[in-house]
């Protein structure tokens, strides 16, 4: 294995991936009711003409006890859904693996109507929902049930499956103490469950097709949990070659295989559910020791029989390059990268999940190819629109690439347009920039004029946030791909109306200005916004401050952050119940507040801003009359920015011109919707 590079072919059991690239499991809600639908066709297909090796679909509950989200899909559902993805990938030469799972006691009753069922009484940790003991019966139901989805997946031209035992699993939750205290045979053999549940799938595909294993390998709970060292033994275990099903006490053992073909190495439990996934607050490639060492145990039981795939917020090429052995880097700096440790062939991996590295640009692999790997869109680990499951049901998509998971509903960016047109895009922001690379795409001459010095926008503000620094890197990414398309772009250039005039096409995307403070101030008080200390922390005089955040998003948590690690006296207050309530939609509002009290930030809930005068600030309770004076010296407001929109109503209403209009210029969000607009408005031009 010693020099594999990550586009070379990849043996899976009886089937060669082209490359050692996959697009993994995870929640799309493209579903319609519980069955897979076109727009997972169109999904998944979009990866596959993209280049990747293997596909493996959004998990598909194997029994109808489990309803873990809305639009999760159901087996028996999906015969239809799986032969339309099978047949669309292998057009492109890209392997398709069913996902099959069952949340257990990490699911929900909203929609099922019915008790969860799971190894032990272990409340849910989000609903505090008692799940049901699973009796002898049940659990030879859902044994069956993966049985019958395997069968039914291969039959509709699957190339296998993968059995989830990762996060929301029951089948993990069987392997694990933290959740399985049972005192009968599947307490005291807790490998039992799953080695039924693969022998039952082995039985269904037969040995001509790919058996695919997703395990958590870390539960983070080394008192009950999975350990490391645990793992490397449960994996082994699994690997090993005429692995036998084993059945209840009395009953012959028939020496089924209970054999896997592919390791997936992932980590989290019921208790740390964001940490399979998380956002830029953790390292890239975080697994990846951890991988190592579960691939050693593997191969030294197996072979190089079960390739063992590394995942963990891989997202950019080098760090996978180097994860399978090849020449990348060095592991791109993450704790997971260089070090000791390595094995006889210097491989963490035998493959690489880049899932969200792909859903924000689905032509990865091409690019890779191609040898345009500076041309690939940077996935920024943010999580705002790819982490699906809650309970807004938004659509998988991503800040960085608005069109995944809407292939079949919105426009997609390709061709020229029919007449070609002169440009002027006012504002060199995330939404500018995104409307000039397209309109240029299509053809468009395009000039865009930022009035700062720098491009990128708010997307640079964002990117001095703990956490958010890879923001930086997409703001990069617009402004290379402007200039490799032959945009004219122009820094410290304000446009003046009579500019304006001239222009035969505008867009309009001027970005966002500060808001009116929702409080009091005297003339000799220190308020600064958000924005102003994040590009200058250095502005703030010495002393307390207090962070005022009436939204609850990243902003003013990252601001507290920022200025706590400075060594500062630092107060955040909220009107909310908890601090950093929006965080809780990208998993990091327990992380968040776990940093802020580590770093000795102290909070203020439930309250509002009343006052600020020199070296006080005034906080009254929502709910009563009581008010609290803090001794602060500064206050920075993170509150609502507003539109700044002169030139668009100069434009439009002076001169008599309708420019187009995008971003936070129109109303201020976040970057995904300001690149979503300035595309759609470059796509309407011509």
């Amino acid at each position: 294995m010693s020099g594999v590079a990550l586009l070379d072919p990849l043996q899976i059991g009886p089937l060669t991936a082209r490359n050692r690239i996959v697009f993994g499991s995870h929640e799309t809600n493209l579903g319609r009711g519980r069955a897979m639908s076109e727009r997972h066709v169109a999904y998944y297909a979009r990866r596959a003409d993209g280049g990747v090796g293997t596909v493996v679909t959004e998990d598909a509950s194997v029994h109808p006890s489990d309803w873990p989200y809305e639009r999760a899909p159901l087996a028996t559902e999906c015969g239809p859904g799986w032969a339309a993805v099978a047949e669309a990938c292998h057009e492109h030469g890209t392997l398709v693996l069913a996902g099959l799972g069952h949340a257990g006691g990490q699911g929900t009753s909203h929609w099922s109507q019915r008790e969860l069922w799971a190894p032990g009484r272990v409340p849910e940790v989000n609903t505090r929902e008692v799940p049901k003991w699973m009796e002898a019966d049940d659990i030879a139901a859902v044994v069956a049930g993966f049985g019958a989805a395997a069968r039914l997946a291969v039959g509709a031209g699957c190339d296998g499956v993968e059995v989830n035992a990762g996060q929301f699993s029951l089948v993990r939750q069987f392997l694990s103490g933290l959740t399985n205290m049972r005192d009968d045979e599947w307490g005291a053999d807790r490998t039992l469950f799953a080695l039924q549940v693969l022998a039952a799938v082995r039985s269904a595909v037969g040995d001509d097709k790919v058996v695919a294993l997703r395990l958590s390998c870390d539960e983070l709970a080394p008192w009950a949990g999975i350990t490391p060292e645990v793992a490397a033994e449960l994996a082994a275990g699994f690997a090993a070659e005429g692995g036998a099903r084993r059945h209840s006490p009395g009953e012959a053992d028939r020496g089924d295989s209970a054999r896997i073909d592919l390791l997936t190495v992932v980590r989290g439990s019921i208790y740390s559910a964001g940490a399979t996934r998380p956002d830029g607050h953790t390292p890239p490639g975080f697994n990846l020791e951890l991988t190592r060492a579960v691939r050693a145990a593997v191969r030294a039981v197996a072979g190089d029989r079960v390739p063992v795939v590394a995942q963990g917020s891989i997202v950019d090429a080098a760090q996978a390059e180097w994860a399978v052995g090849g020449t990348g880097g060095t592991g791109g700096g993450s704790t997971g990268g260089g070090g000791g440790g390595e094995g006889a062939d210097g491989a963490a991996a035998d493959a690489v999940e880049m899932t969200r590295a792909q859903i924000a640009d689905p032509l990865l692999v091409g690019k890779l190819a191609g040898g345009h790997a500076e041309q690939v869109r940077p996935c920024v680990l943010c999580n705002q629109m790819c982490a699906v499951r809650d309970n807004r049901n938004p659509i998988v998509t991503c800040v960085a690439e608005p069109f995944s998971g809407h292939e079949t509903t919105d426009t997609m960016v390709r061709g020229t347009a029919l007449r070609p047109v002169d440009v002027l895009v006012v504002g060199g922001g995330p939404a500018g920039l995104e409307a000039a690379r397209v309109a240029a795409l299509r053809g468009h001459r395009v000039r865009v004029a930022e009035r700062g010095e720098d491009l990128g926008g708010r997307a640079r503000t964002v990117a001095r946030l703990p956490g958010r620094e890879r923001f930086a890197l997409l703001a990069d990414w617009l402004e290379a791909e402007c200039r490799r398309l032959g945009v004219d772009l122009r820094v410290g250039h304000e446009v003046t109306a009579a500019e304006a005039a001239e222009a035969p096409h505008m867009i309009v995307a001027t970005g966002g200005r500060d808001g009116v403070p929702t409080f009091e101030r005297t003339k000799a008080a220190t308020v600064l916004t958000a924005a102003s200390v994040l590009d200058d922390p250095a502005g703030l005089p010495a002393g307390a401050v207090l962070v005022w955040d009436p939204i609850g998003g990243p902003t003013g948590v990252g601001v507290a952050e920022v200025l706590a690690a400075g060594g500062r006296e630092v107060h955040l207050a909220t009107p909310d119940w908890i601090v950093g309530n929006e965080l809780a939609r990208a998993g990091d509002l327990g992380p968040a507040n776990a940093r802020l009290s580590q770093a000795g930030v102290v909070f203020h809930k439930r309250c509002r801003l009343t006052n600020v005068r020199k070296g006080a600030a005034v906080l009254a309770d929502r709910f009563s009359d009581g008010t609290v004076e803090l001794k602060v010296d500064a206050v920075v407001d993170a509150g609502h920015r507003l539109p700044d929109d002169e030139l668009y109503h100069l434009v439009r209403e002076g001169l008599g011109h309708r420019p187009l209009h995008a971003g936070d210029s129109v109303a201020p969000r976040t970057v995904f919707e300001a690149i979503l607009e300035g595309r759609r408005r470059a796509l309407e031009l011509g």
